[in-house]
């Protein structure tokens, strides 16, 4: 698989990677195990805050909950890139996503899509992943999102 510059790619986009948030917990925010690197759960902070709380289907619109995976996604690119740098990633080997859901909600994966369609973008053949998209009943500090990925590195 060629190598890419991925932060020219992230320019070309009009990307910006945001500060590594700081963890809301005793963890760290991504780690290196051989070639990969598994980040924590990322939820979608902007500057330090989350933009919405509740659960998707009720109180969160599922557009904005896209959004909002993509914004986490971002957060876990920039774990990353503050651990090993970007210019290391060989691909992106798995996604997963919760969504805090009301009861009734069920599109999961039209949500988590936020999260896979920006690594498509940025990574292209290279950002093919598996995936999980999960319904759960709370997210901590009532987040509406959590993303977390593993990547390969070359």
């Amino acid at each position: 698989m060629a190598h890419t510059d991925w932060a020219a790619r992230l320019t070309e986009l009009g990307i910006t990677l945001p500060a590594v948030a700081a963890p809301v917990a005793a963890y760290v925010p991504a780690v290196q195990t051989g070639n990969h690197v598994h980040t924590s759960g990322q939820l979608p902070f902007i500057d330090g805050t989350l933009p919405a709380t509740g659960k998707v289907g009720a109180d969160v619109s599922a557009e904005d909950a896209y959004g909002y995976a993509r914004q986490a996604a971002l957060n876990a690119l920039a774990a990353v890139d503050n651990l090993v740098g970007l210019e290391r990633i060989k691909r992106v080997v798995k996604v997963v996503g919760f969504v805090a859901s009301d009861p009734a909600f069920t599109g999961q994966p039209g949500v988590i899509n936020g999260a896979s369609d920006v690594i498509g973008d940025i990574f292209g053949d290279a950002g093919a992943h598996a995936r999980s998209a999960v319904g759960v009943a709370v997210l901590p500090l009532d987040s509406p999102v959590e993303v977390e990925l593993v990547v390969e590195l070359q």
